[in-house]
């Protein structure tokens, strides 16, 4: 592990406490990963700006007392609470005021108030075949498979110190041939009325993540007009139930317009197929109930774009809600819904908004046991163990009918 001269300065603390310490920490960390070297980056996005205990707002007030800047753009991840919305927030008074403190620390280092963990939806995009430092799993996975820049899985508190500092340790999915597939991904048994479905994602990913773990995947047989929203859910239930950074689509990612783009000369090293069988049995997986009364439906992780609130007003058609629907979105999107006049016909119909957060990191909803449905593999990893909630897996349109007659509701027709 080499530092050029002028992180060399950092080092020995010529930039100030704040520098030197993030500097040390990347040092010590690319060491102990395998890197030769720090390498500049364009961006970066912070996890660690969610509470997860006192000592993680203790380093980021330390890093704003040494005098702590972002170099380079720098957008948040969610929060511990929702800024416009404290009220919801049920969090002991010590939690929460700890909680706003972390927050409060990373603005203070010039980060962007986005509080989101779908950043690619508000506008912090970063140029394909530019190296990044990103956090948050989904945001990881999606800014390396469907926008091309190149960040490895950097957790708290490594990303704010790359956003400091304006480096990261050379390893991993910085290295070009490291972003090579070894593993071919075959579809070709399922439908193609079912690719066209946002519903079949999550469960591609849910699978491929168990599967293929941190390995790279590249997935054929899917049609090219698969949209961003479609991709953005499987990526997020693949990290969830894998450790998967990146994955390819032959003929829609931007690394893999081609197999021998995706895979290199030589090709994959092993072919599987994602089909049937597969299908039925992760679906099934994903929920740990099977159907009765519902007490809640969570939609929106990551946080749902416009086109899903959209699609999810579509199949509503104006009936009114019976369960509780929390939707968790970003505040661009939220603000676009307020002043185009949607939020309150929305809310008067049973829909929660929920921003800066969702519902699975803070708690918000009503003490547990309950049942929640959900269209997203990525909640559905989480909810058991982070809520206390028994879950259920369902396409978008299927979550919609469960909460307007307030019980699980399933049209298998949408499976086959």
């Amino acid at each position: 592990m080499r530092l050029n001269s002028e992180e060399q300065g950092w080092f020995d603390g010529d930039a100030g406490p704040a520098m030197q310490m993030a500097t040390r920490i990347l040092f010590d960390m690319g060491r102990i990963l395998g890197a030769d070297r720090l390498i500049p980056i364009t961006s970066a996005h912070i996890d660690g700006c969610l509470y997860h205990g006192d000592s993680g707002v203790k380093f980021a007030e330390a890093l704003v007392e040494g005098g702590a800047k972002v170099c380079v753009p720098t957008t948040l991840n969610v929060g511990g609470i929702d800024l416009l919305h404290p009220e919801i927030i049920n969090y002991p008074q010590h939690e929460k005021a700890m909680a706003r403190r972390l927050m409060d620390a990373y603005v203070k280092m010039g980060c962007r108030q986005t509080w989101t963990c779908a950043p690619y939806q508000d506008g912090h995009r970063p140029e394909a075949g530019t190296d990044v430092a990103w956090a948050e799993s989904n945001a990881v996975v999606f800014v390396n498979s469907v926008l091309g820049a190149r960040t490895n899985r950097y957790g708290d508190f490594l990303d704010i110190c790359s956003a400091i500092t304006g480096r990261a340790p050379h390893y991993g999915l910085h290295v070009p041939e490291n972003r090579r597939a070894k593993i071919l991904v075959r579809t070709d048994t399922i439908s193609d009325q079912l690719k066209s479905r946002t519903a079949l994602y999550p469960v591609i990913g849910a699978w491929l993540g168990r599967v293929v773990g941190h390995d790279v995947a590249a997935i054929a047989d899917i049609p090219p007009s698969v949209s961003e929203d479609q991709l953005k859910a499987l990526g997020a239930s693949a990290a969830s139930s894998g450790a998967v950074g990146l994955f390819h689509v032959i003929g829609r990612t931007p690394e893999a317009l081609t197999l021998e783009a995706a895979c290199g000369l030589n090709g994959p090293e092993v072919t599987i197929t994602f089909g049937p069988d597969e299908l039925r049995s992760t679906r099934d997986s994903l929920s740990t109930v099977v159907d009765g009364a519902l007490d809640a439906v969570a939609l929106g992780s990551p946080h749902y774009s416009l086109a899903e609130i959209d699609r999810f007003e579509q199949v509503r058609n104006g009936r009114e809600l019976t369960i509780p629907v929390y939707i968790c979105l970003s505040r661009l999107v939220y603000a676009i819904l307020e002043k185009s006049g949607r939020l309150e016909p929305m809310r008067s119909a049973g829909v929660h908004f929920v921003t800066d957060t969702c519902v699975v990191v803070t708690p918000i909803m009503r003490k547990a046991p309950g049942a929640l449905m959900t269209d997203s593999g990525k909640f559905a990893h989480y909810t058991p163990g982070n809520t206390g909630y028994g879950v259920v897996y369902g396409a978008p349109e299927e979550c919609v009918e469960s909460a307007v007659h307030g019980r699980v509701v399933r049209d298998e027709a949408l499976w086959k």
